[in-house]
């Protein structure tokens, strides 16, 4: 399959495995390219006040004006559901995104997105396109909300819905005001969802094809009906998507109002010009930063959530000629057995979002920025999953794969701009159980969903707590988790020597222990835990490799043991049980040489009262020489706790003296003694 050039990609039927070599992705021949092809390619800055005119139908103010119009409308879609909606998911996560399509007639462009998930809006365009054709632009009319949740249909996972407001001004369809946000549950054999042991489409839960929600602006009691028939927690999920509705109805009234200010031309004419603005850029971007030549890369998944002997292993190959670049899938492992795949969009996206980050950072996200893309992708593998036996619900940590396997391909071409992979693994968590009262409660992805630390780069030491590459969401508060399920979260800190060594530091690894106080079975997902997923680039070392334990509630006893789990005394692993990681099989502690411990390894981790769970994250990777770290840097490290003084010794050459606990501000740089370890150091590799 090959995923086509074009600011969208029209997806094949979901209902039948695609023979091999069947076009995937192809667009419509017959619908016109949104963006200049040919000599009307030329770059925006390039065209006179006449031709700017001639191309977009208005003046380079007004299609500024409207640009920014847009982005203002999308951030307030977005306000009204953090500010109204009622799941954690949505108001504390962020766990959504609003865009704007152009109309059918210029091939669905999506010209803006909002300020959170990047995978979520490179996802978007294909997914509004496939859903509005599948259902007939004929059939849509004023009033109407289409949904649909089909993985293969529009990428992500079945609780990931899409909502979508068509605009029509003067009785035209002028545009999509669209938001794609997580449901709380949608069905399936886990509340919640979250798990890599489902082992088809029918278990991961209710797919949805392209259906109406509302009609002439009334709820359609059959649509309805069959999420909440299905839906596990409608008291959260009838409200949030009121919200949504209400959303989307104050994007089409903002929007109608920009159109009535600046007319329908200038506004259609706003749309393609924010599309060439990012296809210009990624497009210079790169012919520029990336040489011209073949790359190639590989990253891996340790297993699925069958068998911990099934590694998913991603080959890409990139040819780049000019301006123009194809990422070539073709070798990758076959799908998995269990819900750990994701699907070909997901990967569309994770490629927008690996040169995104790595050569084009000053254009908004639009889908003009695929216009000299190819992705050549095999259909049936952990990347481009099939139904039913290739089911899709973990679909982020597929998609990390990707990006990871592209910058490790591009990170000798891009030199001192190479971009290392961040933490690698979310190792999502999913809890559910009963409050004493018989209510349910449901943990997702908030105790476990591990956010972490990013890579180093030219510009300075990598962030040591953020979201991964392919996300843009928030951290929700300790206090609102506390607040919602039985847990207190007893500890979240950096843990000292887990980032990459380098001149710029890799973001240190994250630790969180929480301590349950309720029965309940638990889902956890651990995939990148063999080897560190955060590398280190242009000279730099790799960060540590994640990792998960179980403390019972007999082995912990923590009424009378708090103490050593809050001092984090290398004892305590000892009385742990495992759950992921390289280990010492004895001690149980973190080692690259140890055993590996498999999560998936009970399908539902049953947990009492009093249970604690530790997650550790990787570390990010390091940039450049560690030897040629400031040792003052070094200092500042030991002080902050992010190296120890052992570690400024060993990683890079540097002896501090004094005490970092008790006296952080008194310690030294013995200089004589770092000179000449340096000097030792660089004698031993031959440099």
């Amino acid at each position: 399959m090959r995923l086509g050039s074009r600011d969208s990609a029209r997806a094949s039927s979901p209902a039948r495995p695609l023979p091999a070599g069947e076009a995937y992705g192809r667009p419509d021949a017959s619908a016109p390219a949104s963006g200049p092809t040919g000599a009307d390619a030329r770059p925006i800055r390039e065209l006179t006040e006449s031709e700017f005119f001639e191309r977009y139908n208005t003046d380079r103010f007004t299609a500024s004006i409207l640009a920014n119009r847009m982005q203002y409308i999308v951030k307030h879609m977005s306000t009204v559901l953090l500010t109204t909606s009622f799941s954690m998911i949505l108001r504390e996560w962020y766990d959504f995104a609003a865009t704007i399509s152009g109309p059918p007639q210029l091939n669905y462009p999506m010209s803006t997105g909002s300020d959170s998930l990047s995978i979520f809006m490179f996802t978007m365009a294909d997914g509004v396109r496939n859903i509005v054709e599948e259902f007939g632009p004929e059939n849509i009319r004023p009033g109407d909300v289409l949904i649909a949740n089909d993985p293969y249909r529009i990428g992500l996972h079945v609780n990931d819905v899409c909502f979508i407001r068509p605009v029509f001004y003067r009785g035209e369809l002028v545009s999509f005001v669209t938001i794609r946000a997580h449901q709380l549950d949608m069905g399936g054999i886990v509340a919640g969802g979250f798990s890599g042991s489902k082992h088809n489409v029918y278990e991961t839960g209710l797919v949805i094809p392209p259906i109406l929600l509302y009609r002439d602006d009334q709820p359609q009691r059959p649509t309805f009906n069959l999420i909440f028939d299905n839906a596990r927690f409608g008291d959260l999920l009838l409200p949030d998507m009121k919200s949504l509705y209400q959303s989307l109805l104050l994007g089409e009234r903002l929007l109608m109002e920009s159109i009535d200010r600046y007319e329908i031309d200038a506004f259609l004419g706003a749309i393609r010009y924010c599309c060439d603005v990012s296809g210009d850029a990624m497009r210079a971007a790169i012919r520029e930063k990336i040489p011209d030549g073949v790359y190639e890369g590989e990253d891996a998944l340790d297993c699925d959530g069958d068998s911990e002997d099934r590694e998913c292993r991603l080959k890409v190959k990139i040819t780049k000629v000019d301006d123009r670049m194809e990422f070539d899938f073709s070798g990758t492992s076959r799908q998995a057995a269990t819900s750990i795949n994701c699907g070909p969009l997901d990967v569309k996206a994770a490629v927008g979002v690996a040169l995104k980050m790595a050569i084009e950072q000053k254009t908004p996200l639009s889908s003009g920025c695929f216009r000299t893309i190819d992705i050549v992708l095999p259909p049936g593998t952990f990347v481009s999953a099939t139904p039913p036996l290739g089911p899709i619900f973990m679909y982020w940590e597929a998609s990390f794969v990707v990006v990871s396997a592209i910058y490790r391909a591009l990170a000798d071409a891009l030199g001192e701009d190479a971009v290392g992979p961040d933490f690698g693994s979310m190792m999502v968590h999913n809890g559910s159980g009963q409050w004493p009262d018989g209510t349910p409660w449901l943990s997702v992805s908030t105790c476990g969903g591990e956010h972490g630390p990013w890579g180093a780069t030219r510009a300075g030491d990598g962030d040591s707590y953020t979201v991964n590459h392919t996300g843009n969401n928030l951290d929700p508060a300790t206090e609102a988790i506390e607040g919602s399920i039985p847990v207190v979260v007893m500890r979240k800190e950096y843990v000292t020597d887990s980032g990459g060594p380098g001149r710029h530091r890799g973001g240190a690894a994250v630790m969180r222990d929480t301590l349950w106080l309720a029965e309940g079975g638990h889902n956890l997902t651990s995939l990148h835990a063999k080897t560190p997923a955060g590398i280190g680039v242009n000279g730099g070392g790799d960060g540590t490799s994640q990792a998960c334990w179980l403390f019972p509630a007999q082995a912990a006893d923590l009424k009378r043991s708090a103490a050593d789990l809050i001092a984090n005394e290398d004892a305590i692993y000892a009385r742990s049980e495992p759950i992921a990681g390289m280990l010492d099989p004895d001690s149980k502690q973190l080692d690259p040489h140890g055993r590996y411990f498999y999560f998936g390894s009970r399908p539902v981790w049953q947990l009492g009262r009093g249970c604690a769970l530790r997650f550790r994250t990787g570390g990010g990777g390091g940039w450049g020489d560690p030897l040629e770290r400031d040792p003052e840097m070094v200092r500042r490290d030991v002080r902050d706790e992010y190296v120890s003084i052992a570690g400024a010794r060993r990683d890079y050459g540097v002896i501090i003296r004094g005490d970092p606990v008790r006296h952080p501000e008194k310690l030294e740089i013995d200089l004589a003694a770092t000179q000449a370890l340096r000097w030792e150091m660089k004698a031993a590799r031959g440099g």
